[in-house]
């Protein structure tokens, strides 16, 4: 009986919420107005407060509704928004009649308040209230806490209130936006035009990777969802477009762990009469302004109680020494993983290398840049040799027809294409999500990700959920 007493409290307090909406409607208060018209956000309101105190200026706010304290005919209201707090003093000699309506308020309601800006004895910069209004009644409470590490899937799953409930959760996506708007003005101050390219794809192409499959019924035709924007790009250079980029959403249906997600942002650019060297040192460019972007204009960079130097020179080693003088894949993965300070491995086996220009008959001019462990780009001096492009295509199928479905297919359109001829290009692309998560000193792309995809749910995990919502209702 007192399990049923626990999982029936967030019903009871819901009910309780509704009882109140509907006592708002019965005194004919819309509890969901299609506007508000505040004057100021709250951290602009405590930022100008000693002109707007001088002036006796009175203010519109409005945010939402975090914590209320009530004392005999006063209460007191933290409001928040997007910008951050302010305190909200509701006194009844000054509201008269409506102050009656504090009681239906609820923490998580969004209010509109008008008044005058005060400090109280503790200094705290203060709203008196003349007059508020409701601007959104929320029928379902608020956890007072949001369950911490051991329910990190639910946070994934429910990230408003993940968002909501904590604000360092929040500061990780302005840190996210900072990160691309800083690559986005390192391009487009070099004459890059950003572009967008097709998502549905006739042939999963521009990488090596398995894709997801889905269904055209306009055409009656299956396609597949890009796993790299690579080939749509070239085309445009091909078109005369010298400089373009894109921060494409890819699709590759592999695993899932700390630092792979199926779906996932990919920053492509492509330099028409630039090579790998020359593309290297702009790459490097960028990642030094997106690191000073987050990191208060330094680039000395701090993680997991290590330093890294990014004002250096980044180094460049080859694959062959990475890899211990071998050629294969795994290899070179184990390699990486010693790797910390931001390296350019360069020079990459012909085999892994489809789309790149050859250096010598064993090695491409490639580059990747690794930084803790990790790969963060990979670019090279495009092949634009069509003769050379479709041999390599049909070397990729063979290693399809053997089995391996992350090779690439032919694309005989681009090869078709690239036949008109393609100037001198090179090309990388840059993992925005795994650059961020390193960037925001986060461990797992899910924490940078506003909505990771997760695994259905199961009817007991719900349950147990309910029980622990209850705990903290």
């Amino acid at each position: 009986m007192a399990e049923d007493k626990k999982q029936s409290t967030e019903k009871d307090l819901i009910d309780a919420r509704i009882k109140k909406l509907n006592e708002l409607l019965k005194k004919k208060i819309d509890p969901y107005p299609a506007k508000s018209d505040p004057d100021y956000c709250l951290a602009k309101a405590s930022a100008d407060y000693e002109e707007l105190a001088v002036a006796s200026k009175e203010i519109t706010l409005a945010g939402r509704v975090f914590a209320l304290r009530t004392h005999g005919g006063a209460t007191f209201i933290d409001l928040v928004d997007e910008s951050g707090k302010l305190q909200i003093l509701f006194r009844q000699d000054d509201l008269a009649d409506q102050y009656q309506l504090i009681k239906l308020i609820d923490l998580g309601d969004f209010i509109e308040v008008s008044g005058q800006l005060f400090k109280t004895k503790t200094e705290a910069i203060t709203l008196s209230a003349k007059k508020f209004k409701i601007l959104s009644k929320a029928i379902r409470p608020l956890p007072e806490r949001f369950y911490g590490l051991s329910d990190v899937e639910t946070r994934y799953r429910e990230r408003a209130v993940d968002l909501i409930i904590n604000p360092e959760v929040k500061a990780v996506f302005y840190k996210r936006s900072q990160i691309i708007s800083s690559l986005r003005n390192s391009l487009i101050n070099k004459g890059f035009l950003e572009v967008d390219t097709p998502v549905l794809q006739p042939i999963a192409g521009g990488a090596t990777a398995r894709p997801f499959k889905t269904r055209y019924n306009a055409y009656s035709r299956d396609v597949f969802l890009r796993i790299a924007p690579e080939l749509y790009l070239k085309r445009l250079v091909i078109g005369g477009f010298e400089r373009v980029f894109e921060f494409a959403r890819c699709f590759r249906n592999e695993g899932v762990d700390a630092t792979h997600n199926p779906e996932f942002t990919n920053l492509e650019y492509y330099w028409a009469y630039f090579d790998y060297l020359k593309l290297m040192d702009f790459t490097e460019e960028m990642i030094k302004e997106a690191v000073k972007s987050v990191n208060e204009g330094s680039l000395i960079f701090e993680r997991d109680g290590r330093k890294f130097d990014f004002s250096k020179k980044f180094k460049r080693t080859d694959f062959k020494t990475v890899t211990g003088g071998k050629n294969d894949d795994q290899a070179f993965k184990n390699g990486v993983k010693k790797i910390i300070e931001p390296t350019f491995v360069i020079h990459h086996p012909v085999s892994i290398s489809p789309l790149a220009k050859k250096r010598d008959q064993q090695t491409v001019e490639r580059f990747q840049l690794v930084i803790d462990g990790r790969e963060f780009a990979n670019g090279f001096s495009e092949l634009n040799d069509p003769i050379d492009q479709k041999k390599r295509f049909l070397e990729q199928m063979k290693l399809r027809d053997r089995g391996d479905e992350e090779a690439q297919a032919m694309d005989e359109d681009f090869v078709r294409t690239l036949e008109y001829g393609m100037p001198p290009t090179a090309g990388c692309g840059i993992g925005i999500d795994r650059l961020v998560m390193f960037l925001t000193r986060m461990n797992t792309l899910r924490e940078v990700l506003f909505f990771p995809y997760m695994r259905p749910i199961k009817k007991e995990e719900i349950d147990n959920e309910q029980k622990k919502r209850s705990k903290d209702a």
